[in-house]
């Protein structure tokens, strides 16, 4: 039952996104691709983490956690394998494919991460599994939003700033995100829920706008 608890969540977001893009669907085995693309940056963030441990093996900090060894490392990595996937690719052919993939990709990753935190003997179980549905998940669907945002714009309107957003603006939110979350002082719930929404509002907006200046909208 935790396994599907932690699925649920991720293929509700996986359909949303599916339905959005509604002019111009994307193949499926493209789809997989992103989804099966996220699942393997899961073992190279598990990597650079205990490579990162090594290095650092007493720093346990809320901001070396948050900018570095969470958001830091997840970002570059996923920014990395979402590139590779899409900006050569033919079927990256409107700017709101990039949120489409962006979001396979992110929830490919977020599938294994959530499956290790329900089902952790300590850590998991069927409150880790409700809370992570309503907060890690869709935080993670967020950010690919993001930065598939921003590629898009990068690659149909040839901003080259835009390549560095792709990857500093949900680098950013993803830190802040976890640091506020991370931190003890009860103060923080106040700019996290300040984040939260802003990040819902803005992902919304972002999808909103590249599906009305669609090139194949009729």
């Amino acid at each position: 039952m935790l396994i599907q608890l932690a699925a649920a969540p991720v293929f509700l977001g996986l359909f949303y996104i599916y339905v959005r893009d509604k002019y111009e669907k994307e193949p499926w085995r493209m789809l997989f691709l992103g989804l099966l693309y996220g699942i393997y940056t899961t073992a190279v963030i598990y990597a650079v983490g205990l490579g990162l441990e090594k290095i650092f093996p007493h720093v346990e900090s809320p901001i070396y956690t948050s900018f570095i060894s969470s958001a830091g490392v997840e970002e570059v990595t996923k920014y990395i394998f979402l590139v590779l996937l899409i900006w050569k690719n033919g079927n990256f052919n409107e700017p709101l494919d990039g949120i489409v993939y962006g979001v396979f990709v992110s929830l490919g990753f977020a599938w294994i991460e959530n499956i290790i935190y329900v089902t952790h003997p300590i850590m998991g179980g069927y409150s880790t599994a409700f809370s992570r549905a309503f907060l890690s998940v869709p935080g993670h669907g967020l950010f690919g939003v993001q930065m598939g945002y921003y590629l898009g714009l990068a690659k149909f309107f040839r901003g080259k700033k835009h390549l560095l957003l792709a990857f500093f603006v949900p680098y950013l939110v993803h830190a802040l995100y976890n640091y506020f979350l991370l931190e003890k002082f009860s103060f923080f719930w106040i700019p996290f829920w300040i984040l939260e929404v802003w990040l819902w509002w803005s992902a919304l907006r972002h999808i909103k706008e590249l599906v009305r200046i669609s090139p194949f909208r009729e």
